[in-house]
């Protein structure tokens, strides 16, 4: 069995832009600023898909994440380290939420792996 796609962000240098053409043309519910300057994206799609978030990135460039969910980061990123990816990010914990890490795949696209707290 695969691991599922989770979350999306998309990251651009004006994250108020986005959340507003994201919402006028795919009807997303899109949340209000906040101060990490990343909003929760709502598909607003009756269960279908998955949600995301639109954010501000930290040097202003613009990019498009996908995250897996899967059950052990470490082990994952041995096998990505194998195959040819990079480790970017090492697994990281935001308390009470969700341990992340991100790599890269051989081509250079960012990936985002996921581990619910639950």
């Amino acid at each position: 069995m695969g691991y599922p796609a989770v979350h999306f962000p998309i990251m651009a240098g004006d994250e108020g832009r986005l959340a507003k053409f994201y919402s006028d043309v795919m009807g997303w519910k899109v949340g209000e600023d906040n101060p990490m300057k990343y909003r929760i994206a709502d598909t607003d799609a009756d269960g279908a898909g998955i949600g995301g978030g639109i954010g501000a990135s930290q040097d202003g460039s613009n990019f498009v994440t996908v995250y897996a969910e899967v059950p052990d980061l470490d082990a994952v990123l041995k096998q990505v380290e194998a195959a040819g990816g990079k480790t970017v990010m090492p697994p990281t914990e935001v308390p009470g939420m969700v341990t992340f890490a991100q790599f890269t795949d051989p081509a250079g696209n960012l990936i985002g792996l996921v581990k619910s707290a639950t």
